[in-house]
């Protein structure tokens, strides 16, 4: 079970129970608060699931169900997909990891607008929540999604002019880089942390009916999410500092979308 691990070694099958232990444990109680809701009005709702202080079950829930998500993301980042580079860099796999949580978000949030879709359409019953959350996890998703970029070095650049200098020149062009972005989240933090301090102490709301507590989350994990992004910018730097061209790749992702349009060619 371990053969093609890519990190995880003899420790994907216990990740793997894990796994499925706490995706069981979210589904059950989730169908008992669904229960429950039939059969009470006053039962906990989703309003209660973002106030989980005196309610048990509601935090059991949601620690069943960032327990899931933990180790699905560690179980799930100990596969490389057929587009993906070799892990080389010491900063890796923590942004493969994320990267998975963002994956995962991105299928919940479509879950999110499809109970909403059919919720206010076929049933005539719009939600509060709906909206809001998926707002809130895109938040996740978008800031998440800037360091697998950066970890998988497909972040937007400019090759005419790279691709033409010398070896030497390339290493001053990565430093000078990375070291622009470090300055950048440097500045970032110095300037914004004191108000995402006062928001996240505060837990300051959104200020709808359902009123999630997002300007209080998502600006601290904006700066968290930014430092992240210059971690592995550097750890870029270091894991590519001997190679002729980081970017450069002839065997891998050309040859996998070569095929892929040949295949879609082939079933038109």
């Amino acid at each position: 079970m371990h053969g093609d691990s890519v990190w995880l070694g003899r420790l994907r099958r216990p990740i793997f129970y894990l796994m499925a232990a706490f995706i069981a444990a979210t589904l059950l109680l989730w169908a008992w608060l669904v229960v429950n809701r039939l059969i009470d009005p006053e039962a906990y709702g989703m309003y209660e699931m973002i106030r989980p202080t005196g309610r048990p079950l509601v935090q059991l829930t949601l620690f069943c169900l960032c327990g899931a998500t933990l180790f699905s993301a560690l179980y799930l980042s100990d596969f490389q997909g057929s587009i993906e580079p070799q892990q080389r860099g010491i900063f890796d796999i923590l942004s493969l990891v994320l990267s998975r949580i963002a994956m995962m978000m991105i299928a919940l949030v479509v879950l999110v607008m499809f109970y909403e879709v059919v919720s206010r359409y076929v049933f005539l019953a719009p939600t509060l929540w709906a909206n809001e959350l998926s707002l809130w996890i895109a938040a996740f998703i978008f800031l998440l999604s800037g360091q697998y970029a950066m970890q998988q070095r497909c972040h937007i650049r400019i090759p005419v002019i790279y691709d033409r200098m010398p070896f030497w020149m390339r290493k001053v062009s990565d430093s000078l880089s990375v070291l622009m972005i470090c300055l950048f989240v440097l500045a970032l933090v110095w300037g914004g942390y004191n108000d995402a301090e006062t928001r996240f102490l505060r837990m300051e709301t959104f200020g709808t009916a359902w009123d999630p507590p997002i300007p209080g989350i998502i600006k601290p994990f904006l700066l968290l999410a930014m430092v992240l992004v210059a971690l592995q910018s550097v750890s870029n730097l270091i894991a590519d500092w001997n190679k002729e061209n980081a970017y450069e790749d002839p065997e891998g992702v050309d040859d996998t979308e070569i095929e892929n349009i040949k295949r879609t060619l082939e079933e038109k």
